[in-house]
């Protein structure tokens, strides 16, 4: 930003982003010449929009002319946000003989007459790759391999912090399932594990099942497997704080697809009794011959009492509400028509089935997947102890015992003491969260 040389203006800059709803956290003058000064300005903003009216404001200033503006999330993103290092030194040639030619070659020869030495004397003990097409990125939809790299990039980068695994982002040029299938099964000698990430419903089930019938390794879909596990986990300390039981409870999930259908599948596991999805046409129940396979393999295994209509009459008198599908489509005055103390989860990103504020005047407990509100529902609490444990056992598979004592682990980090509707479920950054779910995974004391 340039401004006259009279400092008055920068204070005028100051002001009018304060003015505006933004925060200054730093003013520095790059350069300064007697006509004029080059002052970089960093403040905050709520959102992109946010900092679009800021930038208009600041060049209304008498006297300023904005010449550039950088986003922090972009500069982060410059260059990527991971990178290879060697475990080793490599200052002299007796160094690279033995990482490199000609020591290398016993190595390989030892894994050949011993293939299980390949854990051991290799990275593929401690790595896993994050799968994706790019057919259902975040809330972003079918955005292709390119654009879902960088989330990929976050997941590798919360991999290493949180479990210290070195995960590698692998986006796929294709969206066929054939094709994706052989692709992984081509890369996977080289890994500990697979990580399959925001490929779409219903293709991501067959994927899966393919992979985990013709892998020696663990195959984990994180957003199915993940998000179950970190739900389960937050709706058993919900029914703690609410004084419910699991197997009792009236359960109500919006959403079949990839989220919705692993969370029922491990809620039902649990010992929940009584689960009814729903989805755009109202509720699914068994004997509707207008549902797709999946939908109707979904439905024989929910709704005992062949519930029918829409989100709105199968919500009354539910105890729990789990939504993983769409923005606004739970009206806040629907919630009073619940079971007394009513559990509401509204995971849908990056909007919510309902505003968390809203729905928090009627229910007992609520959660979401914002970090801005209480009781995130965060899949980083669940997949680095998870293939923490899958790693530390040798684990060829993942069970469903073992997504439901990962769970356990989640809730019961959480003491008695800490438990409130406020705080049912754990910071990410808890130093107990990865070591417990690692323990509980590979049935290792932690």
């Amino acid at each position: 930003m340039y401004t006259a040389a009279d400092h008055s203006v920068v204070g005028a800059v100051a002001t009018t982003i304060a003015h505006n709803g933004g925060v200054v956290t730093a003013i520095d003058v790059a350069e300064s010449r007697h006509d004029r000064l080059t002052v970089d300005v960093t403040c905050s903003a709520a959102d992109a929009e946010h900092s679009q009216e800021l930038v208009a404001a600041v060049s209304g200033v008498e006297g300023v002319t904005v010449h550039k503006v950088s986003d922090r999330t972009f500069l982060l993103h410059l260059g990527g946000k991971i990178s290879v290092q060697s475990k080793v030194p490599l200052r002299t040639r007796d160094d690279l003989s033995m990482a490199y030619t000609p020591g290398v070659g016993r190595v390989s020869m030892a894994i050949h007459d011993n293939p299980e030495d390949v854990r051991k004397l290799t990275i593929k003990g401690n790595s896993v790759a994050v799968v994706t097409d790019g057919s259902a990125v975040l809330g972003l939809g079918n955005i292709g391999p390119g654009a879902a790299m960088p989330v990929m990039e976050g997941k590798a980068a919360l991999f290493k912090r949180f479990a210290d695994i070195d995960a590698w982002p692998i986006c796929l040029a294709s969206q066929d399932t054939d094709e994706i299938v052989r692709a992984v099964e081509m890369i996977a000698p080289g890994f500990g594990g697979i990580n399959l990430e925001d490929i779409a419903a219903p293709r991501c089930f067959e994927i899966e099942a393919r992979l985990r019938e013709s892998l020696d390794i663990p195959v984990f879909h994180d957003d199915q497997h993940g998000t179950a596990i970190v739900v389960l986990a937050a709706l058993t300390n919900a029914l703690r704080c609410v004084e419910k039981q699991l197997a009792d409870v009236r359960i109500v999930v919006s959403g079949a697809g990839a989220a919705g259908t692993a969370i029922v599948t491990l809620l039902l596991a649990a010992g929940a009794a009584d689960v009814v999805v729903v989805d755009r046409e109202g509720a699914l129940a068994e004997g509707d011959e207008s549902l797709s396979a999946a939908h109707a393999d979904l439905a024989a295994a929910t709704n005992p009492r062949r519930a029918t209509g829409s989100l709105q009459e199968v919500l009354v008198d539910a105890d729990v509400f789990i939504g993983v599908s769409a923005p606004g489509i739970l009206d806040p005055e629907w919630i009073p028509t619940m079971a007394p103390k009513p559990v509401v989860f509204a995971l849908a990103n990056p909007d919510p089935e309902v505003d968390p504020a809203e729905a928090d005047r009627y229910a007992a407990v609520v959660a979401s997947g914002r970090s801005d509100y209480p009781n995130q529902i965060n899949n980083v609490l669940a997949f680095p102890g998870v293939f923490r444990g899958l790693l530390d056992a040798g684990a060829s598979e993942v069970t469903v015992d073992m997504l439901l004592r990962a769970a356990q682990a989640i809730a019961d980090t959480v003491s008695e003491e800490e438990l409130h509707a406020a705080f049912i479920i754990p910071s990410v950054f808890h130093p107990d969260v990865t070591k417990r779910v690692a323990a509980a995974i590979s049935g290792r004391e932690g």
